[in-house]
């Protein structure tokens, strides 16, 4: 499971990850990914009702969290995640979300690496 401290909850937050972040996407899911701060990385999810009833939708967020959970040191200080599942989600089998997760997350990393090469 995801800390406590770690779990995004304000709706700010999910916006300004959501607006103003870098964003990659594979058919499973799609992460909004922004930096803010010095705090420590935060990382929310969304799961709407096009995925599945909510016993699949909370069975997705499980696996999700626990998936973050092992990646949560890749991000860098401030970090602002979202995780938003995609239909395909709900059939999906762990090792593939696992590795859609890992090609978006290096996606976005390496963007967010380059622009700050850049600012340099």
């Amino acid at each position: 499971m995801l800390s406590r401290q770690s779990r995004m909850r304000r709706g700010e937050d999910f916006q300004k990850a959501i607006r103003r972040g870098k964003r990659a996407g594979r058919p499973t899911l799609v992460v909004h990914f922004a930096v803010s701060g010095e705090e420590t990385p935060l990382v929310g999810f969304v799961v709407s009702r096009a995925v599945g009833g909510a016993v699949v939708r909370n069975k997705v967020k499980r696996r999700l969290r626990h998936l973050m959970r092992e990646r949560l040191d890749r991000l860098p200080r401030g970090s602002l995640l979202v995780v938003r599942a995609n239909p395909p989600a709900a059939s999906a089998r762990y090792e593939h979300l696992a590795a859609e997760l890992d090609s978006t997350l290096d996606r976005v990393l390496r963007r967010h690496e380059s622009a700050t090469d850049r600012q340099r």
